[in-house]
C-alpha cells in the first residue's frame, strides 16, 4: 500500500514538472511573430463522371395473373388421450419440537469453613 502512495507522489510531481515545460512552450510560441502568408495554389479541375447506360428492369408477372395457391388439407383428429390419476400423497410425520426455555443451573454453596478454637 505504502508503494501505491510513494507512485502517485513521484507520477504528481512528474506530471507537474511536464506541464511547466508545456506551459513555457505555450507562451513561447504565443510571442512569436506571425508567420508570412503562403502562396496560394489552384487546385486541377475534377474529372468529369462518364454517363453510364442505364440497365434495363425485366418485366415481371402481376400478382392477380398468378395460379391461387393449393388450399390446405383438414388436419385428422387425434384420439382422445386417457387422463392419469395421481394416488394421494402421504401425509408428513411430525416434527418434534425444540425446546426454547434454558434450565436454571443450580447456585452451589461453597463448603462451610472450618472454625477455629
Amino acid at each position: 500500500m505504502s508503494s501505491f502512495n510513494c507512485f502517485a507522489l513521484v507520477f504528481s510531481v512528474a506530471l507537474s514538472f511536464s506541464s511547466i515545460d508545456v506551459g513555457l512552450a505555450a507562451r513561447h510560441l504565443q510571442q512569436l511573430p506571425p508567420m508570412p502568408t503562403l502562396p496560394t495554389t489552384t487546385l486541377p479541375p475534377f474529372p468529369s463522371i462518364p454517363n453510364l447506360p442505364q440497365p434495363s428492369i425485366p418485366s415481371f408477372p402481376r400478382p392477380g395473373a398468378l395460379p391461387p395457391l393449393p388450399t390446405m388439407p383438414g388436419l385428422p383428429t387425434l384420439p382422445s388421450v386417457p387422463r392419469a390419476t395421481l394416488p394421494p400423497l402421504p401425509s408428513m410425520p411430525s416434527i418434534p419440537t425444540i425446546p426454547t426455555t434454558i434450565p436454571s443451573i443450580p447456585f452451589l454453596s461453597p463448603p462451610p469453613s472450618p472454625s477455629s478454637p
